[in-house]
């Protein structure tokens, strides 16, 4: 039985300990901190289709949407409060409103559900949207998660099927014999293995560097604004249309486009911040009056409620935008998952899927070779 040491317990470091615990691997998860105290913990949780343009990624979230169905089938949907709340994307002008039905239809020649909507039929969606919003389009497929309660339930799916859990341990370096992985080393000894899998999310980069096989993961800032408990006065996630040129940027500076989603439990979660400052993680006052500003643009009822907290995680930004998922040629027995930015939790299932397939030899349910870590390598050396 292949020894698989999973370096991370977010939910990409989840999803592989879970598929790889099911396909008969002896899993052990090595993490740090605490589960899911990273980007996951500092996430909403959306599991999206409407921002995906066409390409390797798309096809990557289709085949996770896929997974997280029939992991709420298999585990419970309470088991990740999933919630199919769907997607609603806006646009304030024709202009706009064109470009975005154009992208919705080349989605939808790849399998993307969606539904375009007039003006009438988005405030009939969302009653309390601002009347000047010219349309938008309705993704049915788009998909809610609590992110730290899905990667704790993917764990303990995994322990059921004999995978072990370490908190608290930190890897340092990689123990190689005959030029291959033959374990990791951590601050409490050597752990045998005979694949690593790098799932330290945006410290991707350092783990990798550590394991002589360096991949470039940088953290990108964002903030999420917390209000007080409300009615559910918004719907589904709503976001603007130019929050899709944000995701694809590679502006190291402020990017803002809002993005406004109502929870089970009340709060309004508020969004969305992208800019690579580093690890810094102290909080922008400016940033977040111009998040709320947005907000309230997009919502006018949001101008009289109280705002109660603002957190900041960091996204895991690879320069291409595509996630580093597949085996590392440079050590043989170390892989990669790792490098999703802003769409980690979404794209979990597949990850963790495609990595045990990998490591099996068994067929792979989508092309690994856009994600291959391979494609990097020339620009590190």
């Amino acid at each position: 039985m292949a020894r698989v040491v999973i370096v991370g317990a977010g939910i990409v470091g989840a999803a592989c300990a879970f598929y790889a615990a099911r396909a008969g691997l002896e899993v052990t998860v090595l993490e740090r901190g605490a589960v899911a105290a990273g980007t996951t913990g500092a996430g909403e949780g959306n599991l999206l289709l409407s921002d995906k343009e066409a390409g390797p990624e798309l096809d990557l979230a289709l085949r996770s949407s896929r997974l997280w169905s029939e992991l709420g089938e298999e585990l419970g949907n309470e088991a990740f409060e999933l919630e199919r709340k769907g997607g609603v994307v806006v646009a304030s002008g024709a202009g706009g409103l064109t470009a975005l039905r154009e992208f919705a239809a080349e989605q939808r020649a790849l399998g993307v559900d969606s539904e375009p909507l007039d003006r009438a039929q988005l405030l009939e969606a969302e009653p309390h949207l601002s009347p000047a919003m010219a349309g938008g389009v309705f993704y049915p497929g788009d998909l809610q998660v609590q992110p730290a309660l899905a990667a704790a339930s993917l764990l303990a799916a995994a322990r059921g099927l004999g995978a072990v859990v370490h908190t608290g341990v930190e890897v340092t370096g990689s123990v190689l014999t005959g030029g291959r992985l033959s374990g990791v080393r951590t601050g409490a000894g050597v752990v045998p293995a005979d694949h690593v899998v790098n799932a330290a999310g945006t410290w991707g980069g350092q783990v990798s560097a550590r394991l002589g096989a360096e991949v470039p993961i940088l953290p990108r800032r964002g903030f999420i604004l917390v209000t007080e408990p409300l009615p559910r006065v918004i719907r589904h996630k709503v976001y603007s249309a130019d929050y899709v040129a944000n995701v694809a940027s590679d502006n190291a500076g402020l990017e803002l486009s809002p993005v406004i989603e109502g929870t089970r439990s009340g709060p309004v979660l508020i969004g969305a911040s992208r800019e690579r400052v580093g690890f810094d993680k102290r909080i922008s006052i400016p940033v977040v009056r111009q998040l709320a500003a947005q907000a309230i643009t997009l919502f006018p009822v949001l101008a009289e409620i109280q705002l109660l907290r603002v957190y900041a995680g960091f996204r895991p930004y690879c320069p291409d935008h595509l996630p580093v998922i597949g085996a590392d040629p440079r050590v043989p027995g170390v892989l990669h998952a790792c490098g999703h930015e802003g769409a980690g939790i979404g794209l979990a299932p597949a990850t963790g899927e495609l990595i045990t397939q990998l490591i099996t030899g068994q067929p792979a349910s989508v092309d690994p070779k856009p994600f291959s870590p391979e494609r990097l390598i020339g620009g590190l050396a």
